[in-house]
């Protein structure tokens, strides 16, 4: 269930920071209510997925799962394209949150 509430977690912590531009500094309404809320169910997943598995480990896979995510919405909504040395860098991110699930005896499987 850990994995399933972590999901959930990165998930909607991505749907509040994609939407981060759209809230004009938070002077649009919807948008900024919408990644508030977003942020909120976030961080409570984030208690449930505590649980079971260490906050750093769990830290570590929301947000390097969460960078990669964000960084493609961007690519494609608001054509911010990483260059070649950003998608090393986050192809780092995720080998190392591969090896953390793979190889930790850390994370609860």
């Amino acid at each position: 269930m850990a994995y399933l509430y972590l999901a959930l977690a990165i998930i909607t912590e991505v749907i509040g920071t994609s939407l981060l531009k759209a809230t004009g500094e938070f002077s649009k309404l919807v948008p900024s209510v919408i990644v508030v809320v977003s942020y909120l169910v976030s961080f409570y997943f984030l208690t449930l997925v505590l649980r079971t598995i260490p906050v750093g480990i769990t830290y570590a896979i929301w947000a390097g799962v969460g960078i990669v995510l964000v960084a493609i919405i961007a690519a494609i909504t608001y054509k911010q394209v990483p260059d070649l040395p950003a998608i090393i860098g986050m192809g780092l991110i995720v080998t190392g949150v591969v090896i953390i699930h793979l190889f930790s005896k850390s994370t609860g499987h």
